[in-house]
């Protein structure tokens, strides 16, 4: 009678929540994360360090804190994903972070989506991201002309503001 070993996955690799071995590669580099998520209604955007106790959030924001700034339209595209990645971008050069390694988590990257829209909007901001220039969305999608002529002044508008 032999007896197998059934080993028990970690919680968090069971329910399908964390991919421990893209976790590992990213956190073997040592570089702060620019974690990006999308919830249904926002897009929330975190620059995080390793911690050896628990991650430490350094900065964060979301598509919310544009309608502080006078944003009426929906926090949930592209133009507001570019925006919320521009804000967080000010908020990490006044902290002085420079650089930082993209934490997708388990969504799927396709390419000119929002989640990209947000990583541009990061980079235009002066924080380095290793990537490449091909998978950003369009000018136009970003500034929202795909939408309608109100969205792109309005986003024309935010990002002024955000920029001074």
């Amino acid at each position: 009678m032999s007896k197998t070993k059934t080993r028990i996955q970690y919680h968090r690799k069971r329910e399908g929540k964390t991919n421990y071995k893209k976790r590992l590669k990213l956190l073997q580099s040592r570089v702060d994360r620019l974690v990006i998520r999308k919830t249904n209604k926002y897009v929330v955007v975190q620059i995080v360090k390793y911690g050896f106790v628990g991650d430490k959030v350094l900065i964060s924001t979301n598509s919310k804190e544009l309608q502080k700034l006078g944003w009426k339209n929906s926090c949930k595209n592209i133009p507001a994903s570019y925006l919320t990645g521009l804000l967080l971008g000010k908020k990490a050069n006044e902290k002085k972070l420079k650089e930082a390694i993209l934490d997708l988590g388990l969504q799927t990257p396709i390419k000119h989506s929002k989640l990209y829209a947000v990583l541009k909007g990061v980079m235009d901001s002066g924080v380095e991201v290793p990537s490449s220039k091909d998978i950003f969305p369009s000018d136009e999608r970003i500034k929202g002309n795909y939408i309608s002529d109100k969205v792109s002044k309005d986003f024309e508008i935010i990002k002024a503001k955000i920029m001074k």
